[in-house]
C-alpha cells in the first residue's frame, strides 16, 4: 500500500491536462478525452454514463497512462447514429476503428464497465493480439444471464418507449443514490443528467439487441482469451442487477471485491479502483 501512496503523491507532480476532441468514427461524431502519458488505456463506459463517469479513475492513473475515454455512440457528447448496430461483431468493430482513428499502433490496456465491457470484450476476443491486460466491472458477457426487471420492460416494443419515459433526472438520481448509497448526491445529480432523450434511445437499441443467447461462443472465446491475458476484475457486490458469483466467471487472475459497493464503482469507489487497476497494470508488465 505504501507503494501506491507515493504513487498518488506523485500524480500531483505529473499531472497532464485532459485533452478533448472529437473524431469521426462509421460517420458518427464521437467524443475522446484524451489525459495522461504512457500506455494507451482505453475506459469504455455503461448505459447512461460519458467519458466523465471515470474522471476520479483517470485523474489517478493519468501520471503512469495514457487514459482514452470516449462517449460511446449515442451517450454524453458523442452523436446519436440513425441506425446503429449493437450486435457484438459491430460492436467489435466500432471498437477496431475508434481505436484506429486514435492513431494507436501498440497493445492497450482495456477497461470496460457495464455495456462498456460489451463493447471492449467483443472487440478483445476478436482483436487479441491488440489487448495488452483486461479490467471487468460489473459486466455480463454469459448466455444464461437473467435480465434484471426493468431491463425486461424496456425490451417490449412500446412498453419500453413508455417506461423510458417515466424516467425524469430527479427519480433517475434518487434512485442511483438509493442502490448506491456511496456515490455523492451531486455525482448523482450530474450522472442523471446524462439521461437524455438520445441515451433513452440508444439504451433500448442495446437492450433489445443483445439478449443473453447471442453471448453462446463468445463467452468461451473470452475465457480462453483469459486464460493467457492479463485479466482483473473489480466487482460491486451490492450491484441490484448482476450477481457478484459472476465476477469469478470470466477467468480473471485477480478479482477484486468491493462488498459495501454497488454498480457504478468508477464514481463510488474511484481511488480504490484506480489503485487495483495501477496495482494490477504494473505486476503485468
Amino acid at each position: 500500500m505504501q507503494s501506491m501512496t507515493r504513487s498518488g503523491a506523485g500524480l500531483a507532480n505529473n499531472r497532464v491536462p485532459a485533452r478533448s476532441t472529437s473524431l469521426t468514427v462509421e460517420n458518427i461524431a464521437i467524443h475522446v478525452t484524451d489525459q495522461g502519458a504512457g500506455v494507451p488505456t482505453l475506459l469504455l463506459h455503461g448505459i447512461f454514463d460519458s467519458a466523465d463517469t471515470w474522471s476520479g479513475v483517470t485523474e489517478r492513473l493519468q501520471a503512469n497512462f495514457r487514459c482514452l475515454v470516449p462517449d460511446l455512440p449515442g451517450f454524453g457528447r458523442s452523436g446519436e447514429p440513425a441506425d446503429f448496430d449493437c450486435s457484438l461483431p459491430h460492436l467489435a468493430q466500432f471498437i477496431d476503428n475508434l481505436i484506429g482513428a486514435l492513431g494507436i499502433d501498440q497493445p492497450i490496456n482495456l477497461i470496460g464497465y457495464d455495456i462498456g465491457a460489451t463493447y471492449g470484450l467483443a472487440w478483445a476476443v476478436t482483436h487479441p493480439a491488440k489487448v495488452r491486460n483486461i479490467a471487468i466491472l460489473n459486466a455480463n458477457f454469459f448466455s444464461d444471464y437473467k435480465w434484471h426487471s426493468f431491463a425486461r420492460l424496456w425490451r417490449i416494443p412500446v412498453v419500453g418507449e413508455l417506461a423510458m419515459a417515466m424516467i425524469t433526472e430527479a427519480n433517475f438520481a434518487r434512485a442511483m443514490v438509493s442502490s448506491a448509497p456511496q456515490i455523492p448526491p451531486e455525482k448523482a445529480r450530474e450522472a442523471a443528467r446524462l439521461v437524455t432523450p438520445a441515451a433513452k434511445r440508444m439504451a433500448l437499441r442495446h437492450y433489445r439487441a443483445l439478449d443473453s443467447a447471442v453471448f453462446h461462443g463468445w463467452e468461451d472465446q473470452l475465457r480462453d482469451l483469459t486464460s493467457h491475458k492479463p485479466t482483473i476484475v473489480c466487482w460491486g457486490d451490492q450491484d441490484p442487477a448482476i450477481p457478484p458469483s459472476f465476477a469469478e466467471r470470466f477467468g480473471a487472475q485477480t478479482v477484486r471485491h468491493f462488498p459495501t459497493n454497488s454498480h457504478w464503482l468508477p464514481l463510488e469507489a474511484p481511488a480504490l479502483l484506480a489503485e487495483y487497476l495501477e496495482a494490477f497494470f504494473r505486476e503485468a508488465a
